[in-house]
Formats: structure tokens, sequence, C-alpha cells
């Protein structure tokens, strides 16, 4: 792509791009615990030119964090296992993905579910070696085709770096099915200034026109993975509410505060000032006012009412709220207890229906990258079988009784690979039958030890 429309390009997006990033910031900002109520002017009530609202406690709470943690844990705790129905194609496969994909899993989830949609980038290596990570979808600007399958037909990203003299760059990467086009400018120049790069070394290449090279992937190595088919994250859903329980609790916090200090009114105090009031009322817990004409005389407290219930109820009703609108899961402690396995799945109702939808948009995904590292093993992969393991809490002693009250039934495989206390099946009956060849061996012996008396 010509460096022109390079410049169409960005300037065709920059508007939508910009809300995207707007939003993204946002819910990147709530992620770390950096709520609208830490913003200056944003305080828990009205209490400006109030004498008796001094306090100013800002408190943000972390509903958000563990709403995305929580999903990102019950799907990619335990990554997902891919079987392409050949056991040295599966092999390959695991090799490449290496031992940091459950990593990448849960960044993309996490990016995913802050930004709309995560980017997964693939590439090889100098040593030939297949290479991917989950890069910054603030970076990324797709160009999608206009047909009804929508299929990705380039990707624009755009980023900064410093060249060799420490200058700050602004980096055009364009790269579509066969080849990448890189461009730059400093960033304190306008689009008009962009120039053709070397993106390995970040110096503007003599005597060039361009600066292009091809991938050789056969594709766009760009795989999206969406949050959801709405295109929202996560925090369109329950921003008001956080927003609303840290207005309540930092004004509650407040009003605590503020009626630790009680104001006296004084009327025809004998003494001179304010000091000597205080401290007599200190050292001999009275003090003498003047009573020379009736109803002159008298002391007299002034303090907050603080309506402590109905701001219980509000922040029950909003953390309540919270959870139901994010479906998510309240970790109270009291929602759980001894609770059995069909009280502890409606627990996890909601999450799982949003682990469900973003599992659908994620696993076409997952196959992209699979097939990706089959092409540039030289291998071939038929219909890719994803099998997704879910990371919640179970009801141990049930789920073992079950277990057991199924044997005759269902075979030795199923029970093994549905018992609470076993991570791998296969191991678990070459043990089962290791030992029960020793058991056999001593009840031969045994036996043997009578006959040769007899």
């Amino acid at each position: 792509m010509e460096v022109e429309v390079i410049k169409k390009l960005v300037k065709a997006s920059r508007k939508g791009h910009a809300e995207q990033v707007r939003e993204t910031a946002v819910a990147e900002r709530y992620y770390r615990k950096k709520n609208d109520i830490l913003k200056k002017g944003a305080r828990g009530q009205v209490q400006d030119g109030n004498p008796m609202r001094s306090a100013d406690n800002r408190i943000p709470a972390n509903f958000y964090n563990i709403l995305v943690n929580q999903k990102a844990a019950y799907l990619f705790t335990d990554p997902p296992v891919f079987d392409t129905g050949s056991e040295p194609v599966n092999k390959a496969v695991q090799e490449a993905l290496g031992d940091g994909f459950s990593k990448t899993c849960k960044d993309l989830c996490i990016k995913a579910s802050n930004c709309t949609i995560a980017w997964l980038h693939y590439w090889e290596d100098d040593e030939g070696k297949f290479r991917f990570a989950a890069i910054d979808p603030k970076q990324v600007i797709p160009v999608w085709t206009d047909d009804l399958e929508k299929q990705l037909s380039g990707i624009l990203r755009v980023y900064d770096t410093l060249n060799d003299r420490g200058k700050k760059l602004n980096i055009y990467e364009y790269w579509d099915g066969n080849s990448c086009q890189a461009y730059y400018k400093e960033a304190r120049e306008v689009m008009d200034a962009l120039k053709p790069c070397d993106t390995s070394v970040m110096r503007e290449p003599p005597d060039s026109a361009s600066c292009s090279w091809e991938h050789g992937f056969g594709e766009v190595p760009f795989i999206p993975f969406p949050n959801n088919a709405e295109g929202g994250n996560d925090l369109n859903d329950v921003k008001e509410l956080i927003d609303a329980y840290d207005k309540v609790y930092s004004g509650f916090l407040n009003d605590l505060e503020d009626i630790q200090e009680v104001i006296f009114i004084l009327s025809g105090y004998e003494g001179e000032d304010l000091k000597e009031f205080l401290e007599k009322l200190k050292k001999y817990k009275t003090i003498k006012v003047d009573n020379e004409e009736e109803g002159k005389g008298g002391l007299s407290t002034l303090t907050i009412d603080i309506p402590v219930e109905a701001r219980e109820k509000m922040l029950a009703m909003t953390r309540k709220s919270i959870f139901e609108q994010g479906m998510g899961i309240d970790p109270d402690p009291q929602n759980f207890g001894n609770s059995s396995g069909v009280a502890l799945k409606y627990l996890y109702s909601l999450l799982e229906l949003k682990s469900g939808l973003m599992e659908t948009e994620f696993r076409p995904g997952f196959g992209r990258l699979v097939r990706a590292i089959c092409r540039h093993e030289g291998m071939k992969a038929g219909r890719i079988v994803q099998t997704w393991t879910r990371t919640a809490v179970h009801n141990e002693a049930e789920l073992a009784a079950i277990a057991q009250q199924s044997t005759g039934t269902l075979s030795r495989r199923t029970i093994l690979e549905n018992h609470p206390w076993v991570t791998d099946a296969d191991k678990e009956l070459e043990q089962i039958e290791k030992e029960e060849a020793e058991a056999r061996e001593k009840a031969d012996q045994y036996g043997g030890a009578f006959q040769t008396r007899e």
C-alpha cells in the first residue's frame, strides 16, 4: 500500500479509532482501580463551602477488576486443548504453543474485556521458529471486507518507538495477506511528513521509495478475539453502578470523620477565649457561664445525624446489582457456605453464560492459530477439536460420592476423568493397573507358600 493511501486510511479511521481508544482507556483505568471518584472535583457528596463538611475521602471499589479476573481465571486457568486427529501434528502444535500459552490466553481475555476486541500477532523469528503474542488493541486499526462474511483484509498497526538518536517516532505498519509496508514520522510532525522506514533498525532507508517485505503466511498475521458479538467491553454494564457505590461509600466515610468534630455553641461564657474554654472543660469537666440575665448563658453541641440504615441498604443493593449486571459471582462467603453441587452451579450460572459467549467468539481465533502453526510446520490439520475446561469451586465430597456410586454403571476412565482428585486419567489408570498387578503377584506368592507346605 502506497504512503498516500496510508495517509487517507489513517485520516478516515481517526475519529472512530480515537473514540475506541478513549473507551478502552477508561476500562483499563477502572481495571487498575483508578475510578472516577479519584478525579478532581468528584466527591462522595457536595461539601464545598460547608464548614460542617471538611472530610474528603475518595475510596474506589475494585469490583470491575474482580469481574474481569473471574472470567479470565474461569476460562483460562486451564487453557484450551486442541486435537487435530494426528498425534505428530498435535505434538508440533503443543510445542509451538509453548509453556506461556496459558498466560497468552489470559492476556487475550483481559484485553478483550477492556477493549472490546483483542489481537494476537504471529510471526517467524530469526531462527525460523513460530512466535505469537497478544498486542495492545489500541495500536490496531482493522480493515474488513464489505461482504456478509466480513473477512479481515488488512491491519494498520500504529505505535511509538525511539530511533537510534533517541527521538520519538510514530510507526505505521500496514499488513495484508502477503506483505507488510512500514512508514514513520517524528512525533511532532504532521501526517503529510510520513516517510518509508526500516522497522528492523528504525532508520530511514537511503534512496528508497518504500519499505516492504513478504511475511509468507498467506493471510494477515493478526487474529481477532472479540469480547462478544455486540462489540462492547465489560465496563459498560457496571460503570454507573460502581460510580454510585463509590459515592455512597466515600460519603459515608466522610460523615463518620466529620462527626468526630463536635461543635460547641456558647452563650454568656465568662472566659476570654476558646482555648481557655477547652482547657477548663478538659480539666474540670465543667465551665462557668454568665447567668446574670436569665436565659443568656448556656452551652450546647451540634453534631451530624447519619442515616446509617439507608446507606447500608443502598450499598447492599448496589453491590448485588454490580454482580448481577456484570454477570459475575459475589465473593461474599455467606453466598457459599456448605453449598451442594446444584447450588454452586446456580451461583456460576451468569458467569458461565458470559464465559460461554466469549468462548464462542474465541473458538474461530484459536482455530486460525492452530492452522497457522500447521502451515508453518508444513503439516496439514483436518478438523480441529477444542476442549475447554472451566475452573470453578466444587463440592468435592459430593463429586467423589457420585463417582463411587457410578462404579459398575460407567467405565473406569469416565469415572476417573470426573473425579475431583484426578488430573490425568491415563496416568491414574496406569497406576491402578500397576497396583493391581502387584496385588496379584503377592496373592500368587501367598497361595504358592501353602501349596509348598502341602
